[in-house]
């Protein structure tokens, strides 16, 4: 396994491994015992960076989420974790009343429930401080100061150790950020977002941002990133559920003139390496420009172990420039 930093005050800043595992089916859809199974064999392979949420996954049986909590704190005690393993959560999109969801009556990020959420979380993971805490989604009914003032008294109190934003636009992000400055806060260090190998359509309305997908690495937060080296990029969903492998579950989001070629480069590269297009797809936002730590959900050991090949997998220049033109 290989390490990095995330985080720059010495009092929070954690070393992590370049591959996280997500746990957001884990104890719904993906069983226990196949989840300890996963949980356990990233361990072993020195996997140290496991991600979860206070609304995982009600959609699963039209609950309120933290299932996925649970079982990670029972896997906790169970093998005797303790702060090696670095966990992060988030809070914002759990549902309010079962039957609900995310997009219709969020919990939000007002400081009231910004304290409430992260105790029960705390509770539910069998943690006295969350390594990792982000804002899930955007809430624009509560004043953004509020919302940064909230997270930063759990971090002065030592009950939450780095803070960071997902599913945001990336002004929001840097206004949050300016905000904290300013007042000698910590900010968002740490940004959660879709990103993959392939591009996609931006202009299509989404069910959280009516112009367009929020989640989605764009040029905005590229430029952002580009500009802020210390923020670090975890890349949620790189794998695309499987499409890589079967491209016809790419929805029409990815139906854009670059597609296909950039298809055929990750082929190529994938028969020159003697890998699998997945990892060759993991490698490239490993060790690009603009590093990624990958965030990958699995529902059997067999998945775990491919996308743990990609740890040592290093692509040449040559491969990279053929991979970032194509198209």
């Amino acid at each position: 396994m290989r390490y990095r930093t995330i985080g720059t005050d010495p009092a929070t800043r954690r070393k992590v491994s370049v591959l996280s595992l997500g746990a957001m089916l884990f104890g719904t859809a993906t069983d226990e015992a196949t989840s300890f199974a996963i949980l356990d064999r990233y361990v072993e392979a020195g996997g140290t960076f496991i991600d979860t949420s206070d609304n995982y996954a009600f959609w699963q049986n039209g609950g309120q989420g933290g299932e996925s909590e649970e079982l990670l704190g029972r896997w906790r005690r169970s093998r005797g974790v303790g702060d090696e393993v670095v966990i992060a959560t988030k809070l914002g999109a759990r549902p309010l009343a079962p039957g609900t969801s995310y997009v219709d009556n969020p919990e939000g990020l007002s400081a009231k429930v910004i304290r409430e959420s992260a105790e029960r979380s705390r509770e539910r993971l069998g943690l006295d401080r969350i390594d990792l805490l982000y804002a899930h989604i955007e809430d624009h009914t509560v004043a953004l100061r509020e919302t940064v003032e909230g997270f930063a008294e759990l971090v002065a109190e030592g009950t939450v150790g780095l803070l960071g934003a997902s599913n945001h636009r990336a002004w929001r992000v840097e206004r949050a950020r300016a905000l904290a400055a300013a007042a000698g806060l910590p900010g968002y260090e740490v940004l959660q977002y879709h990103r993959s190998y392939l591009p996609r359509r931006l202009d299509v309305p989404s069910e959280l941002d009516r112009d367009g997908d929020v989640g989605w690495v764009g040029p905005d937060l590229l430029s952002y990133l580009r500009a802020e080296p210390q923020l670090t990029l975890v890349a949620y969903s790189p794998l695309l559920k499987g499409a890589y492998v079967r491209p016809e579950r790419l929805g029409e989001e990815y139906a854009v003139p670059a597609t296909p070629a950039r298809l055929e480069a990750l082929r190529a590269v994938a028969a020159e390496t003697g890998a699998t297009v997945n990892q060759v797809v993991l490698a490239w936002l490993m060790g690009g420009d603009i590093p990624a730590v990958p965030l990958v959900g699995f529902s059997s050991v067999a998945q775990l172990e491919e996308s743990l090949g990609a740890v040592d997998l290093e692509l040449t220049p040559e491969q990279r420039t053929r991979l970032d033109t194509a198209g």
